[in-house]
């Protein structure tokens, strides 16, 4: 723990804060992974800009009264105060380093802050394992190569979990009988990858990459190396390139039901796609929205049959079939036209509503590596049966790797396979027994 930062209460806020020059307060609580996630960074930034800058900690829930009256309603919270006057963003959640430099900086001068970055000191790491990613693929490996005592490192540019995090529901993961929340599957998993002793550095930027040398630079300030790298990025949503999509981007327009759906309570609300994630997210929302309007450009849907039939019964949601969107409109605050052609027609016509939600497909996160890879013919890193990649001591796991279906549980299976497969490499490279936890 840094000497440099104070622990506070709401008690001597006033002292400690609003008449005390440059602070950053970070408001935290206990149990919290974002929070952890963050200690470090705040902990190692404190060493750098201590002396210009006062770093404190305040206990969110122990001082409820003053994190309402600050408008803090989440762990963990960052706040900039320059003479009492808070300055730049707050930040919440994953926070990176780079956003927290960012907002450190607007308290001081230029010089001052080039000066402080020139004496922060790098570091070297090594590990058996290095797993770029941390959904459940990533975690998988994790477990499996940590239980068998390889030094395993999970390096992920938010925080574990991946898009399963912001599922609503899963409910065909073995061993649950009744439906399991997405962020709850997730947190199990990570803290199980814990628990078997994997490392993990989260919402982070990867400023440097050598998959040949096998290393990566962390935040600029670490490198880490390790015998075998595993990719395990996952996907994102595929973006449909359609004016006003990029523009309007959490302007009324969104890609995740579960983060955003509450927001459209008693509205209308669009729906772009037909697959499994389009019907199943649209369902989902009808828990908030009182319609729901879904635009396809094929004649039938390509959603499971389970998943059609609740939709074609659910009163709330109606269908425009071979139809695609062509712009995206905005009056006022929020996305609320659509306009859409007829693909039969080419007739244009607009859908008022009060937001989108864009469900077309995914894409695999490997846009600054992808270079170096074999890939199949959709984009998807190319694995063998043992999830290695053409590239030596390098593997691919879970919905970044070519495959004909993408789950849950393949990506877990990718994920054993891998972290046996490693396993049992480096016990031969080293001539020295690994002890794997089969189940």
């Amino acid at each position: 723990m840094s000497e440099k930062v104070t622990y506070i209460d709401s008690k001597n806020f006033e002292n400690e804060v609003s008449k005390s020059g440059k602070v950053v307060v970070d408001f935290y609580s206990t149990e919290c992974p974002p929070c952890e996630a963050l200690a470090s960074k705040f902990e190692s930034l404190a060493d750098v800009y201590g002396d210009d800058i006062k770093f404190v900690k305040i206990h969110r829930q122990e001082n409820r009264d003053l994190a309402v009256a600050l408008g803090v309603s989440s762990s963990p919270t960052l706040l900039f105060y320059k003479d009492g006057e808070l300055k730049g963003n707050r930040l919440s959640g994953g926070v990176k380093r780079s956003e927290i430099v960012e907002n450190l900086e607007l308290l001081i001068s230029n010089e001052k802050a080039t000066e402080l970055k020139s004496n922060i000191e790098t570091k070297k790491t090594e590990c058996d394992v290095l797993i770029i990613g941390g959904g459940p693929a990533g975690l998988t490996t994790a477990i499996y190569t940590a239980q068998a005592k390889l030094s395993t490192i999970v390096v992920d540019k938010d925080l574990p979990g991946g898009q399963v995090k912001v599922t609503h529901l899963v409910s065909n993961y073995p061993g649950y009988s009744e439906p399991i929340s997405g962020y709850m599957l997730m947190h199990h998993m990570s803290e199980q990858a814990k628990a078997a002793g994997a490392d993990f550095r989260s919402a982070v930027d990867i400023t440097g990459i050598d998959l040949q040398n096998k290393f990566i630079v962390v935040d600029g300030v670490e490198t880490i190396s390790a015998k075998k790298i595993v990719i395990a990025t996952g996907s994102s949503p595929r973006p449909l390139n359609v004016k006003g999509e990029l523009e309007y981007k959490g302007q009324g327009i969104s890609y995740c039901a579960t983060c955003d759906a509450k927001f459209y309570e008693g509205k209308h609300v669009v729906v772009i796609g037909g697959g499994n994630s389009a019907i199943e997210e649209s369902l989902f929302i009808t828990k908030f929205a009182s319609k729901v309007t879904i635009v396809h450009q094929f004649d039938k849907l390509q959603a499971n049959k389970l998943a059609q039939e609740k939709a074609f019964a659910d009163p709330k949601i109606e269908f425009m079939f071979e139809y695609e969107p062509r712009e995206f409109i905005k009056n006022g605050s929020s996305v609320n036209e659509v306009l859409v052609e007829n693909l039969n027609t080419h007739e244009l016509s607009t859908i008022h509503c009060d937001g989108v939600f864009i469900f077309a497909g995914m894409i695999p996160n490997i846009s600054e590596i992808k270079q170096h890879f074999e890939l199949d013919n959709w984009g998807y890193l190319k694995a063998d049966a043992n999830m290695k990649t053409n590239i030596k001591d390098v593997y691919a796991v879970g919905d970044v790797a070519s495959k004909a279906f993408r789950q849950i549980t393949t990506a877990t299976s990718d994920g054993t396979i891998a972290a046996i497969s490693i396993s049992k490499e480096i016990e031969m490279e080293t001539e020295q027994p690994v002890e794997l936890a089969y189940s």
